[in-house]
């Protein structure tokens, strides 16, 4: 198991697994509510994706490009959609509709070509890219770039003087390889039991 595997090769993940015990896989199905809701969640709180996300399902009932579409700009902005974030899910249900954009042909390929075929689609980030490897696909080594809570959990639980910028993250991630994955799902679950800044 992952889990114990960096245990053996970190005291610090040792000690997170020792309190905490194995992570949530936090599972979330590949296609398009799922990449809706990462949309949602960019640079927003995960309670403010949600809501929006639960308001954009009562209006549309099931979360599919068809029904999305139909949607103008000031129903989406009703719902708690930016301007951007609306043109980026707009973007991404028309390309699934004329087949420009193929989110199932992702599961066939290795990380790298998988996160450079999600990064050709506007408004996906290399963060967007990696949660929706790790959440929809449980990719065993993705590591989610810029991730706030993840490099505020990693400051803390490192005694850290200063919360890790994105570079200072990712370098204390490599040593966590093959299993980025379970490293950051301890990070969050440590993060989501730790107290507010």
């Amino acid at each position: 198991m992952a889990v114990t595997t960096l245990a053996e090769m970190d005291p610090v993940l040792a000690m997170l697994a020792n309190r905490n015990g194995v992570p949530p896989l936090w599972p979330r199905n590949p296609g398009f509510p799922t990449m809706v809701r990462l949309i949602l969640e960019q640079q927003v709180s995960l309670a403010s994706a949600d809501a929006a996300f639960q308001k954009l399902e009562g209006t549309i009932g099931c979360i599919d490009p068809e029904p999305f579409v139909g949607l103008d700009d000031r129903e989406l902005r009703t719902i708690g959609f930016s301007r951007q974030k609306a043109g980026y899910v707009r973007g991404l249900a028309t390309g699934l509709m004329d087949g420009s954009i193929d989110l199932d042909a992702i599961s066939g390929l290795d990380d790298a070509a998988a996160t450079k075929k999600l990064l050709d689609i506007r408004g996906i980030g290399p963060w967007t890219a990696a949660c929706y490897l790790l959440f929809a696909h449980r990719r065993p080594d993705v590591w989610p770039p810029g991730d706030r809570a993840l490099q505020v959990s990693m400051g803390r639980v490192y005694d850290l003087p200063d919360v890790p910028d994105v570079e200072e993250s990712n370098e204390r991630a490599t040593g966590w390889q093959p299993h980025r994955s379970a490293a950051a799902r301890m990070l969050w679950y440590e993060y989501l039991g730790a107290p507010d800044e």
